[in-house]
């Protein structure tokens, strides 16, 4: 069974943008591995919460990812 799991910043996605997410990342793994894969393939979409996650040693929030800690 194929699996993504996709994480991100609460808050963030709309329910639709996680709809177009699950969409196509399925998409991708039908067209990787066949049309059948479609039908077994899980993706999970996972809110992090704010300050939950960091890169290159810093704690990333939601408003530095939208610019206001620039």
């Amino acid at each position: 069974m194929p699996f993504a799991n996709l994480k991100v910043p609460a808050g963030t996605l709309t329910a639709e943008q996680r709809e177009v997410l699950v969409t196509k990342v399925s998409d991708l793994y039908a067209e990787m591995f066949g049309e059948q894969a479609r039908a077994t393939t899980m993706v999970l979409v996972e809110d992090v919460v704010d300050g939950g996650w960091g890169i290159g040693g810093r704690v990333l929030t939601l408003a530095a990812l939208r610019g206001a800690d620039a």
